[in-house]
């Protein structure tokens, strides 16, 4: 998993992470105040405005379409109404200790079973560069996006925190869950993968 990139890295960057370095120079030279990383955006409402617009969970058999998504570690999710397999969809933040109790049995669950589910994290932090941090420390694994301002709109969070559903692959709602699953709950979530 590529990490953030820190100038004294240059030697081992990508190339199109030095592509991307030399852009944002650029831009630093045209005035811009910040360089941008692959996923900057806009941020995302505060936690307590996501709760205040926050929906319902949504109901079984309910179509939910996934945004194209920046991974943090790198790479790009395309989303869509087609999936290649069931997928769990995991809202936490680095700041919620229902998360903290449930991430390690999230982890568990994509390394076990990555080529059955997918997984996509959602990360409610308020930035990108915290929730990788936390990713990082604790060595999870499990993919994750940040939740920008622009994939707030086209994916609105759930009232609550953590969030897990799980969809098909016709991207319909199988599994909505609101609040901290206990370990054999998470467990049982690849019983979706059949």
């Amino acid at each position: 998993m590529w990490g953030l990139m820190t100038p004294d890295m240059s030697t081992t960057a990508r190339p199109d992470m030095l592509q991307r370095r030399a852009f944002s120079a650029g831009l630093l030279a045209l005035g811009a105040t910040q360089p941008l990383a692959a996923w900057a955006q806009t941020a995302p409402p505060s936690p307590a405005e996501m709760e205040a617009r926050a929906g319902p969970l949504p109901k079984p058999g309910t179509q939910l379409i996934l945004p194209r998504l920046s991974w943090l570690g790198g790479g790009v999710f395309e989303g869509g109404a087609t999936l290649a397999r069931p997928t769990v969809v995991y809202w936490w933040a680095s700041t919620c200790p229902f998360c903290a109790q449930q991430s390690p049995e999230m982890d568990k669950l994509w390394r076990a079973h990555a080529q059955q589910l997918g997984f996509v994290g959602l990360s409610v932090d308020r930035t990108p560069q915290a929730a990788q941090a936390y990713l990082a420390r604790k060595g999870y694994t499990f993919p994750s996006a940040w939740v920008s301002a622009e994939v707030f709109r086209q994916l609105p969070k759930p009232k609550g925190l953590p969030i897990t559903l799980v969809l098909g692959r016709d991207s319909r709602v199988l599994q909505a869950e609101k609040g901290q699953l206990f370990p054999e709950d998470v467990a049982q979530l690849v019983r979706h993968a059949g």
